[in-house]
């Protein structure tokens, strides 16, 4: 790769899943990546990667006052950060009656608080610089739901939302926004990375309880290909004109087009009552 195309990618959540996958991927296409991790331990397992190229960032995302100057720090040895991809997260699964304020507090504050805050870490240098990549992992749970993740579908969807605002803000910068929105991965999303409420109200059972069965079922055989996202992902990184919003697996793309779809069913049913209450 010659000097003009390397890149330095920064990935925050890169120990495993989808962050390990990118970072992989990164590193053999010949790009400097800094990689998030929550231990010394895992710092040196990630630097393992490659000797040179592989920078290893302890850093919890959700430690807001420290991410600025950890950023400028790991920056003095890579170079400004080129792109970003905001993956640190996690899933809760629990029904909004049986989850508590405290867990609500904690998604948001790592799958959207955390991902801002490393944003507007980045975004000055890209901002005077005239380029840049903002890359946040988001989920098909960002464009539709389902029963018992209202938490982690709110902050998914706020991130969506957030990052179709942003790509208005910078564009004129020269730099991209794009929110990627994958289906069912094998990852660690539905295992270890998940956080469950305890079930404690038995009228929900019916709703929820298949959900919950299914989806532990499902863990370590779901379709979609981490290494393939990977492949995309740098893809996306040399495309002239990325999407603001990517939907990946087939799984995601024939909920999301079944949402759309009963949405403007919706709206146009109800076109009468919208308009019905402009000034006359």
């Amino acid at each position: 790769m010659s000097e003009s195309v390397q890149r330095v990618f920064l990935i925050t959540g890169a120990s495993s899943g989808f962050g390990r996958a990118f970072a992989q991927a990164a590193l053999a296409a010949g790009h400097v990546v800094i990689g998030t991790v929550r231990s010394e331990a895992a710092k040196a397992t990630f630097e393992q990667l490659h000797a040179e190229r592989a920078h290893g960032l302890v850093l919890d995302v959700t430690d807001f006052d420290r991410i600025d100057a950890a950023v400028a720090e790991a920056t003095v040895v890579t170079g400004p950060v080129d792109v970003l991809i905001n993956n640190a997260g996690y899933g809760h699964e629990g029904t909004l009656e049986e989850s508590s304020l405290d867990e609500l507090l904690r998604q948001f504050n790592v799958n959207v608080f955390g991902a801002v805050a490393m944003t507007k870490a980045v975004l000055p240098s890209m901002r005077v610089r005239r380029t840049g990549h903002i890359i946040n992992m988001t989920s098909m749970a960002g464009l539709v739901t389902f029963p018992g993740i209202a938490y982690y579908s709110g902050s998914k969807f706020a991130l969506e939302g957030i990052s179709e605002s942003l790509a208005q803000e910078v564009r004129g910068f020269g730099i991209k926004v794009t929110a990627i929105a994958p289906g069912s991965f094998r990852t660690d999303w539905a295992g270890r990375s998940m956080v469950r409420s305890e079930r404690s109200i038995a009228d929900y059972d019916a709703v929820f309880g298949p959900v919950r069965r299914a989806r532990q079922a499902k863990d370590g055989r779901q379709a979609g290909d981490p290494a393939k996202a990977a492949k995309v992902l740098l893809d996306l990184v040399d495309h002239p004109d990325p999407p603001v919003h990517l939907v990946l697996g087939s799984d995601a793309l024939s909920l999301v087009r079944q949402k759309f779809s009963s949405m403007r069913s919706v709206v146009d049913a109800w076109e009468g009552v919208s308009r019905s209450t402009d000034f006359s």
